[in-house]
């Protein structure tokens, strides 16, 4: 309770001084739960010109130094598997009218890819991921934190689609890491930081009530900064 009231203190502190500073949603949920639909509804919304959408996912850490064979035993869902570090920083700078140079991640041999991606602030930041409530840094950088709630079978049949059109993942394989890696980080270090959240979102982006509640709620925000 002490943690989340500091939480609240530090991040209205940051409000009250934001003044037409950008303002950071931050958009968290399982692996499949559909956040990123949530954000691009949010985008579309409000159009493109006010937004910028940012993935955790782009964060992973750099795996280059390790054979290809060594990266795939890698527990991605495990909040040591992000670079939360870079990201932080970037955000800090976005968040103050300063440019990036976000990296490229190459989720098929599970390292950055040589190209960058150069992104500049907007009104707002909405950043997408499953762990990124899990670090109190992260957390204290949002105005709004958002949680999308799915249903375990239908997060895991998204993800066995996406993994296998997208990442050139076996059906096997999906499964495997779903059993040993995703559903026991999920139990661990994303459904239990959902005390957090400031709003709920059942049944992902499909909740277009709940998506223009939102919408407006972030409307709102850019009038007052």
């Amino acid at each position: 309770m002490q943690n989340h009231a500091s939480d609240i203190l530090a991040r209205n502190r940051r409000i009250k001084s934001a003044n037409t500073e950008p303002h950071l949603i931050g958009i968290c949920g399982g692996s499949g739960s559909g956040k990123t639909l949530v954000a691009r509804s949010v985008e579309q919304s409000l159009g493109k010109e006010h937004v910028l959408l940012m993935e955790q996912d782009s964060y992973y850490r750099d795996l280059a130094y390790m054979p290809l064979e060594e990266r795939h035993r890698v527990n991605f869902d495990h909040p040591n598997a992000f670079d939360n570090d870079l990201l932080i920083s970037h955000l800090t700078a976005l968040l103050t009218g300063q440019p990036v140079r976000q990296p490229e991640y190459d989720y098929t041999i599970h390292t950055r890819s040589d190209r960058y991606v150069d992104i500049y602030p907007r009104d707002v930041i909405l950043l997408d991921g499953i762990l990124i409530f899990e670090d109190q840094r992260l957390r204290d950088l949002m105005d709004i934190r958002v949680y999308v709630e799915t249903d375990p079978d239908i997060r895991l049949a998204r993800r066995i689609r996406r993994d296998i059109s997208e990442r050139e993942r076996t059906l096997d394989n999906v499964l495997e890491q779903y059993e040993t890696q995703v559903r026991p980080m999920h139990d661990q270090f994303v459904a239990p930081f959902k005390r957090y959240a400031d709003i709920i979102i059942p049944q992902g982006g499909m909740n277009t009530v709940a998506v223009d509640m939102l919408v407006t709620k972030v409307r709102a925000l850019l009038k007052k900064g």
